[in-house]
């Protein structure tokens, strides 16, 4: 899988991209990030990407022209399979979108800044918006790192033991139950018998149990 990243602040990137699992899909060649600094594209000598927004009102707009050249010149290469705009007013992301992402070979994000990226932009070239929450970021770059993060480590291989994947939270509509490790015994708080038990059937059925129970209590619109 590619990833191309349109940002401003390509800086907020690199540190969440070069470490643990996701530097370890690069490696593999599993997954490739590239990072696009939209100033490449500024409309003057003065780099600016940025301008005020018909109609008055206080804060910034992202500007078309950059945007729309960047995307352009991306697609010069390659067909994107998605192009993300990451916004609070986007889908909000879950396990479903991140395994349907994942499938896909190309995509790219852009990320906002001030009062977001022209409309038009979002009217003719983005295929797809996403929040990854019901709150205002000072940019998109933090929600692009959480996207590559939860996309990237379902791509088979990305992952040591691929079947982990499927027993994370919400793979079933369910939260994951809770996990222990040893000693057995720690000051006294023991791990549940069944767990040692040796007997996968019943380990698995305790396993559903606790995360049906553990979804009920934490999230029980999981359950409609």
């Amino acid at each position: 899988m590619r990833i191309d990243i349109i940002t401003v602040l390509p800086e907020l990137l690199e540190s969440p991209l070069s470490h643990s699992i996701m530097k370890r899909a690069q490696n593999k060649g599993l997954l490739e990030v590239h990072l696009h600094h939209l100033r490449q594209w500024a409309v003057n000598e003065y780099g600016q990407i940025d301008d005020y927004q018909y109609g008055g009102g206080a804060g910034m707009v992202m500007m078309c022209e950059p945007l729309a050249n960047a995307i352009e010149h991306l697609q010069k290469d390659r067909k994107y399979d998605e192009i993300i705009y990451l916004t609070p007013d986007g889908e909000r992301l879950d396990q479903k979108i991140a395994n349907q992402l994942s499938l896909k070979e190309n995509l790219l994000f852009i990320c906002g800044h001030y009062k977001g990226i022209d409309e038009r932009i979002r009217e003719h070239y983005v295929t797809k918006e996403i929040s990854i929450g019901d709150y205002v970021l000072s940019g998109g770059e933090l929600a692009a790192a959480v996207l590559v993060d939860t996309v990237g480590r379902l791509i088979p291989g990305v992952l040591n033991d691929e079947t982990s994947a499927l027993f994370d939270s919400f793979q079933d509509e369910l939260l994951a139950p809770p996990v222990y490790t040893r000693p057995a015994d720690f000051r006294g708080w023991k791990v549940p018998d069944i767990l040692l038990s040796g007997d996968l059937k019943k380990v698995e059925e305790w396993r559903y149990e606790q995360a049906l129970k553990r979804t009920e209590e934490r999230r029980p619109d999981l359950l409609k």
